[in-house]
C-alpha cells in the first residue's frame, strides 16, 4: 500500500487518541474524520447525525455492493500518560483501539479512492459501540442501500500479529445490564416486622441465578454477574426499605439470555409480592449476539489460504460487540485481528493500538472487496 496513505492514517490515529470522546459524545471525533476524508478523497460523504458513511460508486457494478464498518468511541478509563499523544481528556481514553479502527478505515477509503474498485463500497463510521447503541442506528443503511455483505475488524491483543481470528456462528455473546429496584417501607430497626425490607427478596434473586441456569439447560453458555448490591442506608436505627441489584447477563445465544432474564424477573416479582414490595426494572447497554454467516467465514478462510495468511478459528467470546446488528440484516462477519502475543490487553491502562495493524486491516479489506 502507498506509504503516504499509511503515514497520514497513523497521524490521524494519534490525533484521535489525544482527544477521545465517550459514546454519544463523539462530536469532535466525527468532525475530524469527515474533514480528513474530504481533504484526502473525492468520496461522497453522508452525515447521519451521530454517525456518517462515505461511498465509493462505480459505473461498472460487476459485483454487489459491500460495506466495511469501524467504530470511533472511547471508554471511561485512566491512561498511562507516557505516550507523546496521550489522552488530553482526563478519565477518557482510547483503550479499545477504536481510534485505530477508524483510522484504518480511512486509509482503506483513500486506497479505494486512489486505485478504484469494481463495486459500490460503503465505509461506515459508527458511534457508541461501547454501549451497544450505535450499530442499531447505523444498520438501517444495509436496507436503504441494499448492501449484500458487511465486514468489521477489531484488534485483538494476545494473538500473534496479523492472525485473522474468527468463526462461523456466534463470535461474541449477547449481553445486557439490568437494574432491579425494590421498594418497601421504613421502620425502626427494633420493629422490623412493621416495615417492608427488600433484603430477603434480593438475596433470593441472587441465589436463584444458578438454579435458573440449571433448569433452563441451555445449549450455549450463560453468565450472570452481580455488579452491585445496595440495600438500605448506614443508619443502625432504621430497617432497610429500598434496595438495588445490578446484574450483567451474558448469553452465547440471545434467545437463551432472554429466557433466563424472564425467569429471573418472575423470581423478582414473586419475592416482591410475598414481602409487599414495589418493583421496577431498567435495562442498559443491550448487545445482540454477533453472528457470523458461514458463507462470509468461508470467504475469509479462502482468502487466507490463497494469500498465505494465518487463520485461527476462535471460540465465541464472552465479551459483546454490537456488530451483530449488521449481520442480522445481511451476510457478513466480524474479524478479530491479532495485535501481538505480548501486546497489553484491551481496556488496560498500558494498551495502545498497534499502528502496524492499519496496513494489515487495509490489506484484508481489499482482499475481501476483491473476492
Amino acid at each position: 500500500m502507498n506509504k503516504a496513505i499509511i503515514d497520514k492514517a497513523m497521524k490521524l490515529r494519534h490525533h484521535l487518541h489525544m482527544y477521545p470522546e465517550l459514546s454519544e459524545q463523539e462530536h469532535e471525533t466525527k468532525r475530524v474524520l469527515i474533514e480528513f476524508l474530504k481533504e484526502n478523497t473525492s468520496l461522497e460523504i453522508v452525515d447521519r447525525g451521530k454517525w456518517f458513511y462515505a461511498k465509493y460508486e462505480t459505473e461498472e457494478k460487476r459485483k454487489p455492493s459491500i460495506a466495511f464498518r469501524a467504530d470511533f468511541d472511547a471508554i471511561k478509563v485512566l491512561e498511562n500518560d507516557r505516550l507523546p499523544y496521550a489522552s488530553r481528556n482526563p478519565g477518557v481514553a482510547h483503550k479499545c483501539g477504536h481510534d485505530g479502527h477508524a483510522s484504518a478505515l480511512c486509509a482503506f477509503a483513500m486506497d479505494v479512492d486512489e486505485n478504484g474498485a469494481d463495486r459500490d463500497i460503503y465505509f461506515i463510521f459508527q458511534h457508541a459501540e461501547e454501549t451497544g447503541a450505535g450499530a442499531r442506528e447505523c444498520c438501517v443503511l444495509i436496507d436503504e442501500e441494499n448492501i449484500s455483505e458487511v465486514y468489521g475488524v477489531h484488534n485483538q491483543p494476545g494473538e500473534s500479529f496479523g492472525c485473522i481470528c474468527t468463526r462461523p456462528g456466534v463470535v461474541n455473546f449477547a449481553s445486557v445490564g439490568i437494574e432491579y429496584t425494590l421498594t418497601g417501607a421504613p421502620t425502626h430497626a427494633s420493629t422490623p416486622e412493621l416495615g417492608r425490607n427488600p433484603a430477603k427478596a434480593i438475596s433470593r434473586m441472587i441465589l436463584a441465578i444458578d438454579s435458573i441456569t440449571e433448569a433452563q439447560k441451555p445449549k450455549g453458555r450463560l453468565l450472570a454477574t452481580v455488579i452491585q448490591v445496595d440495600i438500605g442506608e448506614r443508619a443502625f436505627g432504621v430497617s432497610a426499605w429500598k434496595g438495588k441489584l445490578l446484574l450483567t447477563v451474558r448469553g452465547e445465544y440471545g434467545e437463551e439470555m432472554d429466557a433466563f432474564i424472564e425467569a429471573l424477573n418472575q423470581t423478582a416479582h414473586a419475592g416482591c409480592e410475598e414481602f409487599g414490595l414495589e418493583l421496577s426494572i431498567e435495562y442498559y447497554e443491550r448487545f445482540p449476539d454477533t453472528y457470523n454467516h458461514p458463507e462470509a467465514v468461508e470467504k475469509i478462510k479462502r482468502i487466507c489460504n490463497e494469500n498465505f495468511l494465518e487463520y485461527k478459528e476462535m471460540d465465541a467470546m464472552r465479551s459483546s460487540e454490537d456488530f451483530g446488528e449488521f449481520t442480522r440484516k445481511t451476510k457478513g462477519a466480524l474479524i478479530w485481528l491479532g495485535a501481538g502475543e505480548n501486546w497489553p490487553p484491551l481496556h488496560d491502562e498500558n494498551f495502545d493500538y498497534n499502528d502496524a495493524l492499519i496496513e494489515e486491516t487495509c490489506d484484508l479489506f481489499r482482499l475481501l472487496m476483491e473476492a
